[in-house]
């Protein structure tokens, strides 16, 4: 799929409920999970962290290097370390809208590596579930070249037993084999792994600085435009005003949003839940 043939997201929206899958029972976690109705959900309020807390790899539930703080007006995420900034409360059925940019610093091994970070969603399970890291969920991927790839974050839950966490995609393999969505592709379902947006550039480079021909992203210290539409069994990645990336299927349908900290300097001035089917601005 070339980008010409992205479909309108003010097209794509409405066709979601049409499309909807059948009802099914619910798990406990999608039971609890809130819906935005009548107005959006603000989750940063450009004041503090009021309804996240933290996670780290190596230091749990404390913050002492302060990766995550609030500085005139945005969410400031240092990159030093792996975890992330996680919401109290399950969320479901929501259009998801962050607007954020990369910063300068890159830590550790990642040093010269592409600037790295993610939004997982329908995050279930216990905080570290995924490698003591991050919850097992659902990424929306943030990386130089690849926002919008699919990443099934899979891991175990609290009794140990894998976390059931699926998500089916229509796609192709590019060049090299990696899996990229395609719309009207075979549609195959995923249980660990990712699917590339359907732009990736097969010659992509682990590359502090690098940009495909087809990035919608912009350059390092612009804004970008993240959405991420749940409808149910459903979620799409949208970048910029591009749909990129496309799941069906999904299960769960519902848990925690989580912000990604992966040695790369990210900042938000925006993350917001808004009903489905309503204009975001």
């Amino acid at each position: 799929m070339r980008r010409r043939d992205a479909i309108c997201v003010m097209c794509l929206v409405p066709l979601l409920a049409q499309n909807a899958a059948p009802p099914r029972a619910a798990r406990a976690d999608e039971r609890e999970a809130i819906t935005p109705t009548d107005a959006p959900i603000v989750l940063f309020n450009g004041k503090d962290l009021t309804d996240w807390y933290v996670w780290m790899k190596d230091t749990g539930t404390s913050d002492p290097r302060s990766v995550f703080s609030v500085r005139d007006g945005l969410l400031h995420v240092s990159g030093d370390g792996l975890g992330g900034l996680t919401t109290e409360k399950a969320y479901r059925d929501y259009h998801l809208i962050a607007e954020w940019k990369w910063g300068t610093r890159t830590w550790k091994n990642r040093e010269k590596s592409t600037r790295d970070s993610g939004i997982l969603v329908h995050g279930i399970g216990p905080d570290g579930g995924y490698s003591g890291t991050w919850l097992c969920s659902f990424e929306s991927q943030i990386i130089e070249g690849g926002c919008g790839d699919f990443i099934v974050v899979a891991g175990n839950l609290a009794d140990g037993s894998p976390a059931p966490l699926k998500l089916t995609a229509e796609i192709e393999l590019d060049r090299d084999g990696e899996t990229v969505w395609k719309r009207g592709g075979e549609r195959r379902t995923f249980e660990k792994g990712r699917v590339n947006w359907f732009g990736r550039d097969p010659d992509w480079k682990d590359e502090l600085g690098f940009r495909g021909a087809q990035d919608v992203e912009k350059r390092a210290g612009e804004w970008n435009r993240h959405e991420v539409i749940c409808d149910g069994p459903r979620i799409i990645n949208i970048i910029n005003g591009t749909v990129v990336n496309e799941a069906v299927e999904v299960s769960p349908a519902a848990g925690k949003i989580q912000i990604q900290t992966e040695l790369a300097e990210i900042l938000f001035r925006k993350i917001e839940l808004r009903p489905l089917n309503r204009t975001a601005r």
